[in-house]
């Protein structure tokens, strides 16, 4: 099963320094129908004018990963941590007991993020955050785990809870494919350009959510970036 979400179907706000859709109930939006998929919660595509962001706000027992499409977001919190997260990179802060942080576009141009959210496996243990640079060329033609709760996928970012995040990029007329295990929940959204998934037509910034599928089998129709969050039930 394969539910393409129309990017113009989102929820969102317009709060003038930042443009948000949520493909899931979020904030002011509630769709009853879009409460998460498996153990994904949100999946915001924020848009964050130059010197503005996100002030000092706190979270709990939740795996919060940021993919920086566009230009680059600055972090700070309450362990002390700071750093710049560029575009094609990935940071993840594990809530866990309770984290307060900040996330500023300190450049002269716009930002663009993918904010995902994931339910932890455990609730209460102590937060952490890191952020990891991963280069687009290494993800050429092929899915590449970027954040992960699987210790087989060593380079990515560590993530409690049974899920991975993944990230390609292909050219036009390119195929890749990923394989699921069985009851697995998968959400796709190019952040680029057109995608045929299994025979259904995304455009960029659509949502693609898929349950029993065994093979995700992805062709660009133009070049394409994808992201692709794969999670237990």
């Amino acid at each position: 099963m394969i539910e393409r979400r129309p990017f113009d179907s989102l929820g969102g706000a317009d709060h003038g320094w930042l443009k948000a859709k949520h493909h899931f109930s979020f904030s002011s939006y509630h769709d009853q129908k879009r409460m998460g998929w498996g153990a994904l919660r949100v999946w915001n595509d924020d848009t964050i004018a130059a010197q503005s962001g996100f002030p000092p706000h706190s979270h709990a027992d939740m795996e919060i990963i940021t993919y920086v499409r566009e230009g680059a977001i600055s972090h700070r919190d309450s362990l002390g941590n700071a750093g710049r997260t560029a575009a094609g990179d990935v940071q993840v802060m594990s809530a866990g007991s309770g984290i307060t942080h900040s996330e500023f576009n300190l450049e002269t141009d716009t930002t663009r993020i993918f904010q995902i959210w994931i339910i932890p496996d455990e609730q209460g243990r102590p937060p952490s955050w890191g952020e990891r640079s991963f280069p687009v060329g290494d993800r050429s033609g092929r899915f590449v785990a970027l954040a992960s709760g699987f210790s087989e996928d060593a380079d990515a970012l560590p993530l409690r809870t049974d899920a991975r995040v993944l990230g390609a990029t292909l050219k036009a007329g390119e195929t890749t494919e990923y394989t699921m295990a069985p009851g697995r929940y998968a959400y796709l959204v190019p952040a680029r350009g057109s995608v045929e998934l299994n025979g259904v037509k995304l455009d960029a910034r659509d949502g693609a959510a898929i349950h029993g599928e065994t093979v995700l089998r992805v062709t660009a129709l133009d070049a394409a970036e994808l992201v692709l969050v794969d999670t237990a039930p």
